[in-house]
C-alpha cells in the first residue's frame, strides 16, 4: 500500500531556485528507481519561501529500500547542498485551518 508523505525544504541562502529545480525532478528520479507510485507529486511554496512536496512512496518497504539505494543517496546529497528539512508544524501556514500555499510549476 502506498505511503503519502509531505516534506518541507527550507532553501539555504541563495539556493531557492536550485531547490525548486531539484524538487521538480525528485519524484521522477525516485520513480526511475521503482520506489514511488505514478501519482503526480505536488510542489508548493510558503510565503517565507519554504518548498513543500507531497508524493507517494510505493510502500513502507520502498521507503526502507531507498536507504540502501545509491541513486537515492546521491539525490539526498543534492538536497543537503541546497536545503534543510523543517517540520511542517514550524510553517506559519500550518496554524491555519486551511493552509494555503503558492503552486510551484
Amino acid at each position: 500500500m502506498g505511503r503519502i508523505v509531505i516534506v518541507a525544504y527550507k532553501p539555504k541562502p541563495g539556493k531557492a531556485e536550485a531547490l525548486k529545480e531539484l524538487t521538480k525532478t525528485h519524484a521522477t528520479r525516485l520513480k526511475k528507481e521503482g520506489l514511488v507510485t505514478d501519482r503526480p507529486a505536488v510542489i508548493m511554496e510558503t510565503a517565507e519561501g519554504i518548498i513543500i512536496e507531497v508524493f507517494e512512496w510505493l510502500s513502507a518497504q520502498a521507503i526502507q529500500q531507498a536507504h540502501a539505494n545509491a541513486a537515492v543517496h546521491q539525490l539526498w546529497a543534492e538536497y543537503a547542498a541546497v536545503c534543510d528539512y523543517v517540520p511542517l508544524s514550524s510553517l506559519t501556514e500550518a496554524g491555519n485551518l486551511f493552509a494555503e500555499f503558492a503552486a510551484v510549476d
